[in-house]
């Protein structure tokens, strides 16, 4: 018998790119269970498959950097608790990232992909079903977005949670209105300025060495650090909640659009966001 749960959650995390560098994701979880029927006549109950899978996506993937132990690009190290690791990009350049163990999910894989990715948590999820169930398959699949939209990571200090992580991020689309008229060519613009960007905090800046920038900080998980090619960052003078995102991105519009009214709805990853109105 076969048993499937569509669209089970989502999880919105980072992942290093031989290319891209720090990847923003955002990724639709889909599961399927094959096996006998049981007493009751199921497979396995719903309510065990969606509790237990989606604790478990939240708990090993959401909000973590996903990193790929098997790409000759990664130099890795622990000390105690914490992981460090060295990113070497094509251009030369390299990222690297220090924080708490739980800020990564070290996947067994040559590169990160929907696939690899999802082989290596079926692995990791081996006989936590009931005997019931002979096989697990789970698949990941992005959101269908027809109009512009844009890869960020950041890490948010302040937070009471697991946004505190240095590098972790959203895949998410954008709608712009000057003065009620939506505009696809800013959404586009804006959508072209922050393909795979880190959006960095300036209080967390602690040194720019060359084209290099190094950021800083401790939260309640830990402390963490990150240092990335200045061309793949933008620093913005706040925080980077999507509140404060879509107020940026409003007030940056108004600046150059004098007299308009500027509505920004930024989204962070799927159905969710913030709405921001600025006029110079």
């Amino acid at each position: 018998m076969h048993l499937f749960v569509d669209s089970l959650t989502n999880v919105d995390f980072s992942y290093l790119d031989h290319c891209r560098g720090i990847v923003g994701e955002t990724w639709l979880a889909n599961a399927a269970l094959d096996g006998a029927l049981d007493h009751q006549g199921m497979v396995v109950d719903f309510g065990i498959v969606k509790k237990t899978l989606r604790n478990w996506l939240d708990t090993e993937l959401d909000h973590r950097l996903l990193v790929p132990t098997g790409s000759p690009h990664l130099s890795l190290s622990r000390d105690g608790d914490t992981v460090d690791i060295t990113w070497q990009l094509d251009s030369g350049d390299t990222v690297t990232v220090s924080g708490p163990a739980q800020a990564f999910a070290l996947v067994e894989a040559g590169e990160i992909t929907a696939e690899s990715v999802a082989g290596w948590c079926v692995q990791q999820l081996a006989g936590v079903f009931p005997t019931s169930v002979d096989k697990l398959s789970l698949t990941f699949s992005t959101e269908v977005i027809d109009t512009p939209y844009y890869h960020y990571s950041h890490g948010l200090k302040k937070h009471d949670g697991n946004c505190q992580r240095i590098a972790h991020g959203h895949r998410s689309q954008i709608r712009i209105d000057v003065d009620g008229k939506r505009s696809s060519e800013l959404e586009a613009e804006w959508a072209a300025r922050w393909a795979d960007i880190y959006l960095g905090t300036r209080e967390d800046l602690q040194q720019a060495q060359g084209d290099q920038l190094h950021f800083a900080y401790s939260a309640r998980q830990g402390a963490f650090t990150l240092s990335i090619p200045a061309n793949r960052c933008e620093i913005l003078e706040c925080d980077t909640t999507v509140e404060q995102l879509a107020q940026y991105i409003a007030a940056t519009l108004a600046g150059s659009n004098p007299g308009a009214e500027i509505t920004v709805r930024a989204y962070e990853g799927i159905g969710k966001g913030a709405v921001a109105t600025a006029r110079a």
